[in-house]
């Protein structure tokens, strides 16, 4: 009797050790990398990531698979670009990205396995929604570092642990630092406005949701000198960046909101200008009625990376358009270079910048792809400017031996002009215009309406397709093109 006690005394023990031992893995998992074997040697890389695991390194990372946008482009930020193996499906960004391999986390983890790398970057949110894929790729001994800044004031110590797995700490460093001085020199400019545009942040169209006063958007509003009137908002769940709303305190506030923010991009972003001009009620918000929906990229405005400087220079000219789009003649050369012009023409039409999506290289019939410009690369402060005005249609792209150059230092001529403000003008066609050497002219159709609406002059009744086009006629011209754009409003 006393022995079958005892037996079911030790079931029970075991049993409990046994459910313990269960419930506890997931802590054992991620503190057995804590200890050390005696012997063993230290090891130069050594942290915590934002799952909790800790990860030792022998020396930094060479072989890297980064499977998160914002990972990767901060990456390459850092200068590295040989040691990173393998990208996620919609990492894009820089164009550099689109040369790497390509892999997915909802596949088969075999794939990564096989390349071997050193490291690889996932986010939280891999490893929630694919822990049977992460699980796989720890088990076969690969580095798996999960990192993701939920706030701006984390950005900092995301971008550090990314430089210390990859040993660019110096060049992170000094990359913060430009990253805000810029930053601290676009508030310090705009903390001088007087009368400040109210603003709302809309971050998806389901529920009507915004963000929280610590998340990346809500300090670009404040950078770009907007009042965000959205701003005693709380998270709808601890540590998001997400904060409910809802279209009641939307209407409510109506006449607050001077400009009315909506986030695009792949995920699940707000609406677009149309749909909400046409939501029930909204006519009565005052960024509405006067036409001032802007449409903001999430790529350059909610994700972790350097760019965030470029969403917030976005936001400042979507406020403050005649501060910040304002163009001062003096400024240029009497002949102005193709960079030069497709700035004039960006602060002109008060064109948003163009940042890629997915979607966008899928299809294979375009005359010219985002990034792919020799002569002209996204470290040159006309960089957004040409894209724009490329992907617009302003400008073409020369071809030498199938690489694209943009030819920034050039000249324009007045043919190339005269197709740039047909395009922005819409001009209608007149050919009742004589024009002598109108066999020299590439397009007969936009010479003769640009000349009839008075923006480029004949000389002795020439067009002079190939002369060069000067500053004094394209402001000449531009100021004529306004007030044609004004009377066709």
């Amino acid at each position: 009797m006393l022995k079958e006690i005892k037996f079911k005394t030790w079931v029970k023990i075991f049993a409990v050790i046994l459910v313990t031992l269960f419930i506890a893995r997931p802590w054992i998992e991620k503190g057995s990398s804590h200890i050390l074997p005696a012997g063993s040697k230290e090891y130069e890389i050594d942290i915590v990531d934002d799952s909790g695991y800790r990860v030792r390194l022998e020396k930094p990372a060479d072989r890297i698979i980064s499977l998160y946008s914002a990972h990767t482009e901060n990456l390459f930020s850092l200068g590295l670009d040989r040691e990173i193996i393998g990208v996620g499906t919609s990492d894009i960004y820089p164009p550099a990205a689109l040369d790497k391999k390509v892999f997915d986390y909802r596949s088969d983890p075999e794939k990564i396995i096989s390349q071997k790398p050193d490291l690889v970057l996932i986010r939280p949110f891999i490893e929630r929604n694919s822990p049977d894929f992460v699980n796989s790729l720890r088990r076969s001994g690969i580095n798996v570092v999960s990192l993701y800044p939920e706030s701006f004031s984390e950005f900092d110590d995301y971008i550090m642990k990314l430089a210390t797995l990859t040993g660019k700490e110096g060049t992170a460093s000094k990359k913060l630092d430009e990253f805000h001085n810029e930053l601290k020199s676009m508030g310090s400019t705009t903390s001088g406005i007087e009368d400040k545009v109210g603003v709302y942040f809309e971050s998806s169209d389901r529920d009507y949701t915004t963000v929280t006063v610590d998340s990346m958007p809500s300090y670009a509003l404040q950078l770009a000198g907007g009042i965000n009137i959205a701003g005693d908002v709380e998270p709808i769940t601890e540590g998001s960046s997400i904060a409910a709303y809802g279209i009641e305190n939307i209407l409510q506030k109506g006449k607050e909101i001077d400009v009315y923010v909506t986030q695009r991009g792949a995920m699940g972003g707000g609406g677009n200008t149309h749909s909400i001009s046409i939501r029930p009620g909204f006519d009565s918000i005052s960024a509405v009625k006067s036409g001032r929906i802007v449409e903001i990229n999430q790529k350059i405005i909610s994700s972790p990376t350097f760019r965030f400087t470029k969403g917030v220079k976005e936001l400042m000219r979507s406020f403050y358009p005649d501060l910040f789009d304002a163009i001062d003649p003096d400024a240029y050369g009497e002949e102005i270079t193709r960079d030069e012009l497709a700035e004039i023409l960006l602060k002109y039409t008060h064109s948003p910048i163009f940042v890629p999506s997915t979607s966008y290289y899928k299809d294979s019939g375009k005359d010219h792809y985002y990034g792919r410009l020799e002569d002209l690369g996204s470290d040159s402060s006309y960089f957004d400017a040409a894209e724009t005005c490329l992907q617009r249609g302003y400008f073409e792209v020369f071809i030498e031996d199938d690489v694209e150059f943009f030819k920034p230092e050039s000249s324009v001529t007045r043919e190339e002009f005269a197709k740039m403000l047909y395009i922005i003008g819409n001009l209608k066609n007149d050919n009742s215009i004589e024009i002598s050497d109108l066999e020299d002219v590439k397009n007969s159709r936009i010479a003769k309406s640009v000349v009839s609406n008075g923006l480029i002059q004949l000389e002795s009744g020439n067009f002079l397709p190939e002369k060069s086009v000067s500053k004094n006629e394209i402001f000449a011209a531009l100021e004529t093109l306004q007030v044609i754009l004004n009377d066709n409003m």
